[in-house]
């Protein structure tokens, strides 16, 4: 029986370890698998498209899958989700307690179409009534001066953002020439404990738990994009990949939760397992359309509003029809 081969790209998951080793096989696919930095990933297949299929950041996917005749497709394949309090990194000497204390200060992020920065200004806008236009933008390197915008923006108007190449996020945020970071990585100055540098939120989780409970909302930041030519060739392969990476997942959850033996090299791992099903059910991680709703149509209206996306976008414009398709038996 011949096989139909694609290659991917992704960082190493371990709720893709089994369809990446093999052990759980798409029906009819032979995956050639690339283990790459996420950043790498994004960079290769935002700029090259390198592959078939690859780890995107959602906030770049939503700009490229609603341009005018996009090549790319999704699958509701989470790659990285993460709730982003913990984010707001703040220098202590710029006074700032609470979110609303950002207006008038300097606020950077690694990119405008940074997946965290997006879930962040997204629920400062819609939450909580802030006039993004209030805030001096900063765009630069986390760690590292020269980092670039990989997507082209629409930005609303108002917003300006003040390019900075030659310098990081972190040494300003230390100088003091920033007074705020939204950042997915804490700067290294942060890491360093900078006398200076503190979470504006040291009780994150706490909020992140209440969030969560009170919008049913988990963020998601990184999903699998795949060519729309694959898809258009082979209707068939994205179910067939979406069944696998379930499966890998399902796999990965049961590793975890598994109180025998220890599987991870960190104690109560089983025990913290077993609290997340309680507050996200059985399935602590889900894939798919349904139970992530709420979550892909925030996105679609944060990008939107935050000239990322060209238009607000459904999961049903940006994931192929099959994998909502119900088997019952």
């Amino acid at each position: 029986m011949s096989t139909l081969p694609l290659t991917i790209a992704t960082t190493d998951y371990d709720h893709f370890r089994d369809i990446r080793t093999g052990a759980v096989r798409p029906e009819g696919i032979d995956l050639n698998w690339l283990l790459l930095g996420h950043h790498e990933c994004f960079a290769r297949m935002t700029a090259n498209r390198e592959f078939d299929l690859s780890e995107m950041s959602f906030a770049k996917f939503s700009t490229q899958v609603t341009r005018k005749d996009s090549d790319l497709i999704g699958l509701p394949v989470i790659c990285s989700r993460l709730f982003r309090f913990s984010s707001f990194y703040v220098n202590r000497k710029s006074g700032i307690e609470k979110v609303e204390d950002l207006y008038g200060k300097t606020v950077g992020s690694p990119e405008w179409a940074h997946s965290a920065a997006v879930w962040i200004r997204g629920w400062m806008h819609n939450d909580l009534g802030m006039d993004m236009t209030r805030i001096r933008w900063v765009q630069a390197g986390a760690n590292a001066p020269g980092r670039e915008e990989k997507v082209e923006l629409n930005l609303p108007d108002g917003i300006e953002i003040d390019r900075v190449k030659d310098k990081s996020l972190s040494e300003m945020l230390a100088s003091g020439e920033l007074d705020c970071a939204i950042i997915a990585r804490p700067p290294t100055c942060f890491l360093e404990d900078h006398p200076d540098v503190v979470r504006l939120f040291p009780d994150f989780v706490g909020m992140e738990e209440q969030y969560f409970a009170e919008t049913g909302i988990w963020p998601i930041m990184h999903i699998v994009a795949m060519k729309k030519s694959v898809h258009d060739a082979h209707p068939w392969v994205a179910r067939n990949l979406f069944n696998a990476f379930d499966e890998s997942k399902r796999r990965s959850v049961e590793r975890l939760l598994d109180p025998a033996v220890s599987r991870y090299p960190l104690a109560w791992l089983p025990t913290y397992g077993r609290r997340m099903q309680g507050i996200f059910g059985k399935d602590p991680f889900p894939f798919g359309v349904e139970p992530n709703r709420k979550t892909w149509e925030m996105m679609g209206l944060y990008t939107h509003q935050q000239g990322i996306a060209h238009r607000q976008f459904t999961p049903e414009e940006i994931f192929p029809d099959s994998v909502n398709t119900r088997v019952i038996i």
